[in-house]
């Protein structure tokens, strides 16, 4: 089971490969990708891999004045009987920076293929964000909203925050608090939180991060966690 799904995600992945030089022809501005591997797909405090490896990876489009848009693939498994072993996220919007003051607003679609639709995982919602880098550290702040969220649990909000701190030009750490308000029907409102330290290596950047919520007696799926990834971008 764990290897299919690791072999259909790798699969998704090079095919994503394979379509960027053909793109490239077709479309001004310029594109990137980027593939990981990480020891456990972690989202807003909650294992999606059930805390086991994933491989993952994107592809971007830039159009060089500020609106982009994108796709990002994982493997996942939600312990539903196989229902999806794969997550594709669609998103587009626009991004630019105003004296130092960096900010995005766009919409991004959740997709689950294979999950029978009465589950109602695929959903979709709008974000936005701010950043500031003040030289030594940066911040962020964030907020996304659906109005049906994964699960057909209705309405969720999510707030997000954030610091980074250079350590010289190959290191660094960052911290994210977050608050999550969700429906009833998706459980108690919470917070997540997490601690990083990243290394910019020569062919690859890696991460190692301490991820945990509030919430109490959810198992093992949203218990305080270690990640370690390993990333490439191109």
């Amino acid at each position: 089971m764990k290897t299919r799904q690791l072999i259909t995600a790798t699969a998704l992945l090079a095919s994503l490969g394979l379509a960027a030089p053909a793109l490239t022809q077709e479309l001004p501005g310029e594109f990137s990708g980027n593939v990981a591997l990480t020891t456990d797909y972690v989202f807003r405090g909650f294992t999606q891999a059930n805390e086991d490896p994933a491989v993952q990876g994107g592809l971007d489009w830039d159009s060089g004045a500020g609106f982009y848009i994108g796709t990002w693939g994982s493997n996942v498994n939600f312990g539903d009987g196989d229902e999806t072993s794969v997550e594709l996220d669609i998103y587009g919007g626009y991004a630019a920076e105003i004296n130092g003051l960096s900010y995005d607003v766009g919409f991004l679609y959740y997709w689950y293929p294979g999950a029978v639709s009465t589950l109602s995982y695929d959903f979709w919602e709008v974000y936005g964000s701010l950043g500031y880098d003040f030289g030594p550290l940066a911040v962020s702040f964030g907020l996304a909203y659906t109005p049906e969220n994964f699960g057909g649990t209705d309405n969720g909000l999510y707030l997000q925050s954030g610091v980074s701190l250079p350590l010289g030009d190959m290191f660094g750490v960052d911290a994210n608090l977050n608050y999550s308000d969700v429906d009833p029907s998706f459980g108690d409102d919470y917070l997540d939180w997490n601690v990083g330290l990243t290394a910019s290596l020569e062919w690859f950047d890696a991460d190692l991060r301490y991820i945990d919520t509030d919430i109490s007696g959810c198992a093992s799926v949203c218990d305080s966690r270690l990640v370690f990834s390993i990333s490439r971008s191109f």
